[in-house]
């Protein structure tokens, strides 16, 4: 059955068995140094309304709600490190790990994740580009995010380049029509777009990331019916790709904002052990 914890990450992961999980795909706070923070509003047009949009028509917003979380961490290393001490003890043999942060803090996680893994077992970064939000003029708009990759033994791990949805060539004259047609495996950048604002798969989590992404590091990492871990649950993108590809989940996460998108997102699937959740509180 697949599982849905609510608590802290570090004493659940505590008490998994040892190798006990094929994958592990986790997005941590980035430690932003402040609250995270997604407002909600329904938008419809009008004569008078509050914002401009395409060709000068206006619309009016009404606000629906908004969740958040803090980033903010004095010792974010700190924090991480026996969290990434466990992660490294339940993984399989044959097991990987995607570590998804941002350019501030991933080469202090690199080196971190170098001494609990090995270099050896370092096996890519993955930079992962967008092209939607603010467009700073002080310097080069920060658009992309780093994923390190690390596997449990170099030797073993498992990786299916076939289970990889292809993407198209961006010169297709130079390589043929038939390979043009096929597209090409992704290399360690991968363009793609954020979370539509109005599209049907957007929660409303702050930092919630897009399906594909998620579905590729599975589907390349894993075999149908493993288990996949994801420690930073968030909005439950990871349980959403094993759904879709038919793997198993555990996700952990101990922000109640996170749980309530989380059972809305999947108030369809019953196939799911909910623990410590709903709190006694509510």
């Amino acid at each position: 059955m697949n599982r849905i914890v609510f608590g802290d990450n570090l004493p659940v992961l505590r008490e998994l068995p040892t190798a006990s999980v094929d994958l592990i795909v986790t997005d941590p706070p980035f430690n932003t140094g402040g609250t995270r923070r997604h407002t909600s509003v329904r938008v419809r047009q009008a004569p008078d309304g509050d914002r401009t949009g395409f060709a000068g028509r206006r619309y009016s917003t009404v606000r629906i709600g908004s969740v958040s979380f803090s980033d903010l961490f004095d010792d974010y290393l700190g924090f991480l490190e026996p969290r990434l001490v466990e992660m490294h003890r339940v993984l399989a043999p044959h097991g990987t790990l995607y570590l998804h942060l941002d350019p501030r803090e991933s080469h202090y996680c690199k080196v971190l994740l170098d001494a609990i893994f090995g270099r050896r077992c370092f096996l890519n970064e993955i930079v992962w580009a967008y092209d939607f939000g603010g467009r700073s003029t002080r310097r080069w708009p920060p658009k992309h995010d780093t994923i390190l990759v690390y596997v449990r033994d170099p030797a073993r791990y498992y990786f299916n380049p076939d289970a990889i949805d292809r993407i198209p060539y961006l010169a297709p004259s130079l390589v043929g029509p038939e390979k043009a047609a096929a597209g090409k495996r992704p290399t360690d950048t991968w363009w793609h777009t954020i979370v539509p604002t109005s599209g049907k798969e957007r929660t409303g989590y702050p930092t919630q990331k897009p399906l594909g992404i998620v579905r590729r590091m599975i589907a390349a990492s894993s075999q149908p019916g493993a288990l996949v871990l994801d420690p930073f649950a968030g909005s439950g993108t990871v349980g959403a790709a094993c759904l879709a590809l038919g793997r198993r989940f555990l996700l952990i996460d101990e922000n109640p904002e996170a749980l309530r998108v989380m059972k809305r997102r999947f108030v369809d699937c019953h196939a799911i052990d909910w623990c410590g959740w709903p709190p006694s509180s509510e």
